[in-house]
This record gives C-alpha cells, sequence and structure tokens, in this order.
C-alpha cells in the first residue's frame, strides 16, 4: 500500500486512461512496459551487443494467473521494445508467432538472442515480493553467463509500473499544479474556493502540463479509442480464446437492439449500458485495443456510462458535436479526479485489493462523471463516487482460469448500471451524506489489507475453485 504521508495528485488524466491492449492492465499493459524499458536500459547503458541470454523471473499473482492473462507473450513483446500504446495486436500474435518457431528474440528490437517462455521465464506462484504481489525480475547476461544488468519492477494497477529503487506511489516530477489535492476533502476545498467543477479542477492542473486545446484533443482521442473497441467487439461473434468456450454476446445483442429499440427509448437505457461494458471487455478478453478506465478488467464500465450520458441525458442527446466533446471531456476529467484519489490513497491492482479496487473503482469514477454532467454541485458529485464504491467494498477477484472473462465480463455490466444509480441517487439528495469518499476509500484499502490472498488475482478461491473449467 501506499505511503499516505508523500501523496498528491500528480497523476495525469492521461495515465489513467491509457490506451493499451487486453486482457489486463496489470498481468499484461504494466508487464510490457516493464519488459520495454529494461530493454531500454540495458541498450543505454550501452550493454545491448553483448547480451546472450535474458531471463525473466515472475512472482506473486502474475505467475499464478499470467498464462490466462497474456503476462508471458506481454512479456516477449515487451522484450522486443514494443509498448501497449503502440503495438499492432494482430502484429504481436505474427512475431509472437515467430518467436515460437524460430526461438529467437529481437532484444531492445536489435539484438538477437535464443530466448523460449517455457525456459527464460521462471514462475514463482507461490512467492510475494515485499512490494507488491505482481513482482517481477528482468536479468541480461553475457556469453559466460555473468550478468550484465538486472532490475526488479512491479507492475502496480492500471498499467503503472515501479522499479524496485523506486519509492511506492512515486510519480515523475512535473510542473507544479496550481490546484493540488490529496484528499476528497481538498478536492472539494478547491472546487468551494475556485468556484469549480471537479473537472474545472482537473483541466486547471492539466493546463500545467500541456495548454487545454492538447487536454481536450487528448480526452476526445481516448474516447475515441473506446468506441471504437465497442465497435471492433461487436463485429466478431464465436468464442473468446482462452479454454473457457465463453460465447462474445456483443454482436447478437446489437442485432437484437438495433432491431427492438432503433431509436433508443430512455426506457431501455440498461440494455444498452450493458452491451456497452460486455463489448468493451469483450474486446479486451480476446486482446484487443482498449482504454484503461482506470483497468483492463474495468474497462467496459466508463465506455458505458459515457454513452448513457450522451444518449440519454436530454442536454447532450441530438445535440451538436461540440456540446457532446465537452461532456465527454468534462466527463473524464471529473472521473479522472476521484480515479487519483483511489490510485494515490488506496490501490487500483486486484492483486492488492481485491476487484474493489478494479471494478469498484471504475463505478465510483463513472458515477462522478455522470453526475457532473447532470449538473451536480461538487458536493453531489463526491456523493456519487461514495454511494458507488461504498457498495463494491469487499469485491474478490477471482476469474476462473486465470482469465478476464468470468465473472469480469459481467461485472462491468452490473457495476455501469450501478454507476448509473448512484448519480441518480446523488443528485436526489442535497450533496450532504453520514459516509465522505475519504472514509471509503479508506475502508476500501484497510478491506483489502485483510481480504485473503485467494481473493486477489491468484485464481486460489472463489468462482476460480468452486467452477469446473470446461
Amino acid at each position: 500500500m501506499h505511503d499516505l504521508a508523500n501523496i498528491g495528485p500528480t497523476i495525469s488524466v492521461f495515465e489513467l486512461f491509457s490506451v493499451g491492449i487486453g486482457p489486463s492492465s496489470s498481468h499484461t499493459v504494466g508487464p510490457m512496459r516493464a519488459a520495454a524499458g529494461f530493454a531500454a536500459r540495458v541498450a543505454d547503458a550501452g550493454l545491448l551487443p553483448r547480451v546472450a541470454r535474458v531471463r525473466v523471473d515472475l512472482y506473486g499473482s502474475l505467475a499464478a494467473t499470467g498464462r490466462g492473462h497474456g503476462t508471458f507473450d506481454a512479456v516477449a513483446i515487451g522484450l522486443e521494445g514494443d509498448l501497449p500504446d503502440r503495438v499492432d495486436p494482430a502484429g504481436a500474435s505474427i512475431r509472437l508467432a515467430e518467436q515460437h518457431t524460430t526461438g529467437i528474440l529481437r532484444f531492445g528490437g536489435a539484438r538477437e538472442v535464443p530466448f523460449s517462455i517455457e525456459d527464460d521465464v521462471i514462475l514463482h506462484p507461490l512467492t510475494m515480493l515485499p512490494k507488491h504481489p505482481n513482482g517481477m525480475r528482468f536479468a541480461a547476461f553475457d556469453e559466460t553467463g555473468a550478468e550484465l544488468f538486472g532490475e526488479t519492477s512491479y507492475s502496480v494497477g492500471g498499467g503503472f509500473v515501479e522499479r524496485e529503487d523506486e519509492p511506492a506511489g512515486a510519480a515523475a516530477p512535473g510542473a507544479a499544479l496550481p490546484l493540488p489535492f490529496s484528499t476528497a476533502a481538498e478536492l472539494l476545498a478547491q472546487c468551494r474556493a475556485e468556484g469549480l467543477s471537479f473537472s474545472g479542477v482537473m483541466l486547471r492542473n492539466e493546463a500545467a502540463r500541456r495548454p487545454e486545446a492538447e487536454t481536450r484533443a487528448g480526452l476526445l482521442e481516448r474516447a475515441a479509442v473506446m468506441r471504437a473497441s465497442v465497435w471492433s467487439s461487436a463485429d466478431r461473434e464465436g468464442e473468446l480464446p482462452g479454454g473457457l468456450h465463453v460465447r462474445r454476446r456483443a454482436a447478437r445483442w446489437l442485432e437484437r437492439l438495433r432491431a427492438e429499440d432503433p431509436d433508443r427509448d430512455p426506457a431501455r437505457w440498461q440494455e444498452w449500458v450493458n452491451f456497452v461494458a460486455l463489448a468493451v471487455n469483450e474486446e479486451n478478453a480476446s486482446g484487443g485495443r482498449i482504454v484503461t478506465a482506470p483497468t483492463n478488467g474495468a474497462a467496459g464500465i466508463i465506455p458505458a456510462v459515457l454513452d448513457y450520458a450522451l444518449e440519454y441525458l436530454p442536454a447532450y442527446r441530438g445535440a451538436d458535436d461540440a456540446v457532446r466533446d465537452d461532456a465527454t471531456a468534462r466527463f473524464l476529467l471529473a472521473a479522472g479526479a476521484v480515479g487519483i484519489l483511489y490510485k494515490t490513497r488506496a490501490s487500483i491492482s486486484g492483486a492488492e485489493v481485491g476487484c474493489q479496487g478494479e471494478v469498484g473503482s471504475a463505478a465510483s469514477m463513472a458515477a462522478a462523471g455522470l453526475a457532473e454532467l447532470m449538473g451536480g454541485t461538487p458536493e453531489q458529485v463526491e456523493n456519487a463516487a461514495e454511494i458507488a464504491m461504498e457498495h463494491n467494498l469487499g469485491l474478490t477477484c477471482d476469474p476462473i482460469g486465470g482469465l478476464v472473462q468470468i465473472p469480469c465480463i459481467e461485472r462491468n455490466a452490473i457495476a455501469a448500471a450501478r454507476a448509473v444509480n448512484a448519480a441518480q441517487m446523488a443528485l436526489w439528495g442535497d450533496g450532504s451524506h453520514h459516509v465522505t469518499l475519504d472514509q471509503v476509500i479508506d475502508t476500501m484499502r484497510e478491506t483489502g489489507r485483510d481480504m485473503s490472498h485467494k481473493y486477489k488475482e491468484t485464481a486460489l478461491g472463489g468462482l476460480a475453485v468452486n467452477v469446473i473449467e470446461c
């Protein structure tokens, strides 16, 4: 867990909403980034020409469920220098097949060395490194077998990576933020003092990093990737990969919705929310391109609730592109403000705090974004975020077969509808409530600390052991 004495809103909204590939931000995106970073640092040290062999040791949850989560393939592609936001999923599959056939890895994209996932990726599922359950160690050796360069990294959720020599929760130094906050209470205080919404505070802080126009454009690009993942998924039928024989549903659901509800009657909103959430997570489960929001396992919730906002709130349904684009940016900024609190004060890693840290955080973020677009005050927005998480407390991470399919895909749909309800409940109140967002975040962190490791993405408990893989 993070040191609460040294945290703050140093994370950008674009770090919470990063483009990657499925099926897991902590088990696929993070390890790929860590492997690519390792290869780059070996090259920067001038050691690349001397490398004769590379070894990867995976610990804890990465080892226990890495096969189903795509960790092994992600590491192999990352060692060649590819990054999640740039790699083409189809091209990566071709390159992995070449690696398997030839037994050759292009380390750092240049140095050819022998490599086999079976021989050079070593698993330690029962060993937890002290800093985080998702630990990994990379090492490069010369022809004599001497280690040239080695480092230990951790995938701490949402695609974020920390190295052993970095303090927990550390972020790269950047511009001083004009409206800093490290708690929801401080965020509310900034809103009151400046007369701003959650999104307004976030936009002011992002402006310290880049021009406002670039922030808005970047957010719209993220939203476009979210939409693309929906339609890419809806174009495909059959089964998801992995051996569980889980059937894709998005294509058939869309066909039925278009036939039964072509004009999107507000009375049918939940069916469309379900469709978007399921589609995004089917795309994630198949290794497609998605946006971590704030993780891959919870990537369908925010797109589904954003779609609800744009299609069913009267202010945005049928509005011109400029109005809808502004709403999209504000939704993601408000959600991002809440996501920062979860990332810095607790965790968004299922391996660290269970699924409450992934699906719970995403639902809380989505509820905040929706409440703001519904015209909520900052107090009502904070209340919406609190309600959504309060009723996800204790949610376990117990994927069958270590795959991000059951219960993950349906869980996104259920949580998205819960986020809508949380926002609606908050808007029926005046913003005052007994449990604060800070209190529920602290409770989530403590609940995660107390939760058995069996329910933290290890596939050792819950549905993972009580449902036969078939």
